[in-house]
């Protein structure tokens, strides 16, 4: 998932969904039909630096779409504080669209609903075969064992963005390999107005995924092997407290990031406010933002000691969006034609070139253009660092009751109330409680 944008809210609950299982899309039915063999409707995900950059990357693809098969797709751009609450209402109201993106962490809990396509290895012949899409992606599109709900799009991962000339006038000579690195290097960062580093305290997804991997080089998890919730374990404390710590105690992040949930960190580095940000996949947002690439370097996320890998030194969640269909669409033939399409070698160079991700479709990686340094650090990433957030139902509800719990926390720190391994605890049991009975 894409954290450029604040995270969807609670206010439509994951348990009306399941209540409501095979709800969705347009057919009567509840099974799909082509009753509407020229027509879909797509809900992307806001990918740019707004929604009117994204319109201008996809529109002409989509129109492109038309002029090959006949069938007019009718775009809507869903902000991220939207995004999962529209799709929870369409899946209980039968009114959705036919093909929609979706955060890939949420595949396992959207799948729980019934709502969406499940795609076998029949649908996925459709569309080339599972074979082409690389594994770390088709790990988050949906529960082990079960047909995907979804196909990879766009794959992101974490990377330490890290401003060249702000290093270099604090005599830095190297970006920071673990996190004990970085709080030094943020000492001599943060000095006249200006931080080490940026967050966004209020945009709960941001905050899993940031918790989540802390949590994986503590050698925790937020679930158990059997998908049960466990958010008190010493290692999940220890991983939220040292996350919150970096404003809390370390003072390398400014207070008010505890406010942000909508991309001001991103403007902030562009603006040479702060001198480090860790972000999904920036290259494009910055440059929107007018940030020359020879401003900043690009490194990947720290680990606790040594250098990434596997195990413990994991330093980031596998990130990215996947498209999904709706399952009782009125144009199923369509709807697996504009998957098929948007999946090409093709749609994936120009989409994922626009975007600054990385194509999911392993023959569309050999383009020049993904071999640049930034991107060699992601694939890089993706490919020995990064490990899917959990695949289970509840994976959604995690995500607003922890990622509330931290930003609650947050705004203790930057209100100078001091953030404990009790207060830390106190936070994650009462997230917890908020968890759907097991």
């Amino acid at each position: 998932m894409r954290s450029i944008r604040a995270a969807a809210a609670g206010a439509v609950t994951l348990s009306l969904a399941l209540a409501a299982t095979a709800c969705g899309g347009g057919s009567a039915t509840g099974g799909g039909s082509n009753d509407s063999p020229k027509t879909l409707t797509y809900w992307a995900s806001n990918q740019g630096a707004s929604i009117e950059i994204d319109k201008k990357v996809l529109q002409p693809e989509l129109d492109k779409f038309e002029k090959q098969t006949g069938i007019k797709v009718k775009l809507e751009v869903v902000p991220w504080s939207d995004l999962l609450n529209r799709i929870l209402t369409a899946t209980t109201s039968g009114q959705g669209p036919d093909v929609l993106n979706i955060g890939n962490t949420w595949s396992a809990s959207l799948q729980a609903t019934g709502a969406l396509l499940p795609w076998d290895a029949g649908n996925f012949g459709k569309i080339g075969g599972r074979d082409r899409f690389v594994d770390s992606a088709l790990g988050s599109t949906g529960a082990e064992g079960k047909d995907p709900a979804a196909v990879p799009l766009y794959s992101m991962s974490y990377a330490l963005y890290y401003n060249k000339k702000m290093f270099a006038d604090a005599g830095i000579s190297k970006p920071p390999a673990t996190w004990d690195e970085l709080v030094a290097d943020g000492r001599k960062l943060s000095e006249d107005g200006k931080w080490a580093l940026g967050m966004e305290g209020s945009n709960p997804s941001e905050n899993i995924h940031h918790a989540f991997v802390f949590a994986k080089q503590h050698g925790a998890d937020f679930f158990t092997a059997d998908g049960k919730a466990d958010f008190t374990s010493d290692g999940t404390v220890a991983a939220v407290k040292q996350y919150v710590d970096l404003m809390a105690k370390d003072k390398v992040i400014a207070p008010g990031n505890a406010e942000y949930a909508q991309n001001q960190s991103v403007s902030d580095f562009a603006k040479g406010k702060t001198a480090m940000l860790l972000w999904q996949s920036a290259s494009a947002n910055l440059a929107a933002q007018g940030m020359s690439t020879d401003d900043y370097g690009i490194a990947p996320v720290p680990v606790q000691s040594g250098t990434p890998g596997t195990g413990k030194q994991v330093n980031s969640m596998v990130a990215g969006i996947n498209l999904a269909v709706f399952k009782n669409t009125d144009n199923t033939d369509g709807a697996t034609k504009f998957v098929k399409f948007m999946t090409s070698d093709a749609e994936q160079k120009i989409l994922n070139k626009a975007y600054s991700t990385i194509p999911p479709v392993k023959s569309a990686q050999s383009d020049a253009a993904f071999a640049t340094p930034a991107n060699a650090v992601l694939k890089d990433t993706l490919a020995k660092s990064a490990v899917a957030l959990p695949q289970v139902a509840d994976e959604s509800q995690f995500e607003t009751a922890v990622g509330t719990a931290i930003k609650g926390l947050f705004a203790d720190a930057a209100a100078g109330r001091p953030v404990t391994t009790a207060s830390v605890k106190a936070a994650l049991e009462k997230a917890q409680q908020q968890m759907p009975a097991a």
